[in-house]
Formats: C-alpha cells, sequence, structure tokens
C-alpha cells in the first residue's frame, strides 16, 4: 500500500505595521490583529482598537513589516 501526504501551504493574514500618530507624529509598531485598544504613548490619542478579526487603525500605516 501506497499513502501519499500532501503538503498544504498556508498565508499569514497577520502582519505587523508601522503606524504614524495623526496628532503628534510619533510612530509605534502596531500588530494587526489587537486584543485592545492602542494609545499613542507620547500625546494618548487612539491609533487602533479591536473588532474581533483585524484591528481598526486609525493612524497612518506608513510601513508594512515583515513577518
Amino acid at each position: 500500500m501506497v499513502m501519499f501526504m500532501s503538503v498544504v501551504e498556508t498565508k499569514r493574514e497577520s502582519k505587523y505595521y508601522n503606524v504614524k500618530c495623526p496628532k503628534c507624529g510619533e510612530i509605534h509598531i502596531i500588530y494587526s490583529h489587537i486584543a485592545s485598544k492602542i494609545y499613542c504613548k507620547k500625546c494618548g490619542e487612539l491609533l487602533a482598537e479591536p473588532t474581533g478579526g483585524k484591528s481598526a487603525i486609525y493612524g497612518k500605516v506608513v510601513e508594512e513589516l515583515g513577518h
């Protein structure tokens, strides 16, 4: 008896982003699927909040970082 195994490729949907605060311009690294609200460390502005899936990001995404 010959058994074959198949390899399933999975694509990661989660990413890290460099996000610029809209109020003060400070850059923060934010995960795409956060579990709690993220505030700017410098001015306290809300940068992102969880939505049950991909985060709602309120700052400007400056760069998508590698895995």
